[in-house]
């Protein structure tokens, strides 16, 4: 059982999204305010659709929280979804006596064959509406929590687009991160910025969607979080699994990922440096090619987290498909949709990886309190010295 879990529930056009955490230590300053950042960044990117101008996001707390600080209780949280009010009828959790139009022609790429025929369900929106990607904003809301309980140990968390529909970034040594939110696409290059808006244009009058790649960059984690003795407690497995559940995401790597394969041994591995050349913190690396994960465990180098998103499945302009009632061929069925989701999926995959590190660093440091956490903290890092001096 983790020590940091949370579970959501809620349907893309149902009343809400309700979250419940568990884990959090009493004692934590947490506000609505510390949530709200991020619900905002996940709704802009250019390329969205029409739902991010109906909805404006926004995470109350429900409980676990009083007069600023956390209870050590369960946290609940809750989004209300503004487009309910256009789906009382079809999504009412009563029956009701308007026969309502099912949705039964299928699109490649999406939940609706697979979970239609594993649920015996013979109305596809019983699985699109949960398996529709509005259930990201709730991680998002759960990501930022777990973002301001790392960030009492000065745990900072980025992101930003490597690629969108074959244009790539070319990604400066130092990346402005002011510049990055300020960017249309999330990108590090404006020029390249500049390219990928373009490709998002070029697919819209299609009806088309495109997809990219995002990189999360950690910093502030120290050497020893997760484990190499069981297959479950490695920390890049861990994340890998955590990238993987969010919708459209295909692929995962870390630090060079797949550039790494095709490069030599002494390329590619990270030498360690001598103490004369650590600049103050411990243990220090001359490359970060493995993303600041070695054997399952955080190396104490920045952690680098690179995914890959595919094009969403719903698209204006539908591929040929199959009826779920009839087996006969039919198009698609369509319903708003964006054209690119690349810039808010790097936030999403900012929430997730943030939520893998706070379970992994409360297995390893966690108190009923932030104080207690905090001095475990403090107690361990006094321990990973060179042992020479440490037993001295």
């Amino acid at each position: 059982m983790g020590q940091f879990r949370f579970l959501t529930a809620g349907e893309s056009h149902g009343k809400g999204l309700t979250m419940v955490v568990e884990g959090l230590p009493a004692g934590l300053r947490l506000s609505e305010a510390d949530i709200a950042p991020d619900l905002r960044r996940r709704q802009g990117g250019y390329g969205r659709g029409g739902r991010m101008k109906i909805e404006s996001d926004y995470a109350e707390i429900m409980s676990g929280v009083r007069h600023g600080c956390t209870l050590g209780s369960p946290l609940a949280l809750w989004i209300q979804n503004r487009d309910w009010v256009n789906w009382t009828e079809k999504m009412a959790v009563e029956p009701v006596e308007t026969e309502i139009e099912r949705v039964t022609r299928m699109r490649p790429g999406h939940a609706d064959l697979p979970g239609a025929l594993k649920y015996g369900f013979d109305d596809v929106r019983n699985v699109l509406e949960r398996a529709s990607a509005r259930e990201t904003a709730a991680r998002v809301a759960v990501g930022a929590v777990a973002k301001r309980l790392l960030g009492e140990f000065g745990v900072s968390f980025y992101s930003h687009t490597l690629s969108i529909a074959g244009v790539r970034a070319n990604v400066p040594a130092t990346i402005d991160w002011d510049a990055v939110e300020e960017d249309p696409v999330r990108c590090s290059d404006r020029d390249s910025g500049v390219a990928m808006v373009a490709a998002i244009n070029a697919a819209k009058p299609d009806g088309d969607t495109v997809g990219g790649e995002v990189e999360v960059r950690v910093s502030g984690i120290p050497l020893g979080l997760g484990s190499h003795v069981h297959w479950d407690r490695k920390l890049d497995g861990r994340i890998a699994q955590a990238i993987c559940s969010i919708n459209a995401f295909k692929a995962v790597g870390f630090g060079l990922g797949f550039e790494g394969a095709a490069m030599r041994g002494s390329q590619v591995h990270d030498v360690i440096l001598p103490i004369a050349e650590w600049q103050g913190l411990p243990w220090r690396h001359k490359t970060n090619n493995h993303g600041g994960i070695e054997g399952g465990i955080s190396t104490g180098e920045e952690i680098v987290v690179r995914a890959a998103i595919k094009p969403i499945p719903t698209l204006a302009h539908p591929l040929p498909s199959v009826d779920l009632d009839s087996g006969e061929e039919v198009l698609a069925h369509y319903e708003r949709s964006d054209v690119c989701v690349v810039p808010a999926g790097g936030v999403v995959a900012e929430a997730m990886v943030a939520i893998v590190l706070a379970d992994a660093w409360l297995e390893k440091f966690g108190g009923d309190t932030v104080d207690e956490t905090r001095a475990n903290c403090e107690r361990y890092l006094e321990t990973i010295g060179p042992r020479n001096r440490r037993d001295g």
